[in-house]
């Protein structure tokens, strides 16, 4: 997934989610060089960390 993919399914900022990610635990894998690289995230474990956060 994109980053802006992963920051509307969790109704957040671009910029919040490339500060975040990787305290959330959410490992990005960067394609390309400079500024025009892309950050993409498994979504497998996007979903693993919102099923975590799920409120029992």
């Amino acid at each position: 997934m994109e980053t802006s993919e992963v920051a509307v399914m969790l109704s957040m900022s671009t910029s919040w989610v490339y500060r975040e990610a990787s305290k959330l635990g959410l490992k990005g894998y960067k394609l390309g060089r400079g500024k025009n690289a892309k950050v993409l995230y498994k979504r497998a474990d996007v979903f693993k960390w919102l099923e975590q956060q799920k409120i029992h």
